[in-house]
């Protein structure tokens, strides 16, 4: 089926309608276009703030991942630490192991010693009774 082109079409009041129709058609979409333009010219500046905010924050991630790579380090150093720490307490252990090993040893080695010491202090203080009974003192 062919479109008829509109000089085929026959004359009545409709052609009328026809044209306000279009005219409307016409005032809509250059509102519609005016609409577009507004929006348009709101979003370039906030694309442009968003442009700077993603800079921002392109700057802060950078300087995250060097604060992660220090942190990394330092994480690293510690663990290093941690096992000569572990090593010196193996040394201590070995040490106080011995030690108390010597003072088992030498505690009862000490104690004719301290009879000994302890005679001698009873001795003396026995002599001095008598010396001060006597009258010596």
């Amino acid at each position: 089926m062919a479109i008829n082109p509109i000089v085929d079409r026959p004359s009545r009041g409709g052609d009328r309608q026809r044209l306000r129709k279009l005219a409307q058609a016409a005032l809509n979409a250059d509102q519609t276009v005016d609409q577009v333009e507004g929006i348009l010219g709101d979003v370039g500046p906030v694309l442009g703030s968003m442009g700077k905010t993603i800079d921002g924050l392109d700057s802060t991630i950078e300087k995250l991942n060097v604060t992660l790579d220090e942190l990394n380090t330092t994480l690293s150093k510690v663990d290093e630490t941690v096992g000569r720490m572990a090593a010196v307490v193996v040394r201590l252990e070995k040490v106080v192991g011995r030690v108390e090993t010597i003072v088992a040893v030498a505690e009862p080695a000490f104690r004719p010693i301290e009879m000994i010491e302890n005679a001698g202090h009873t001795i003396e203080a026995m002599g001095r009774g008598i010396a001060s009974r006597i009258g010596l003192s």
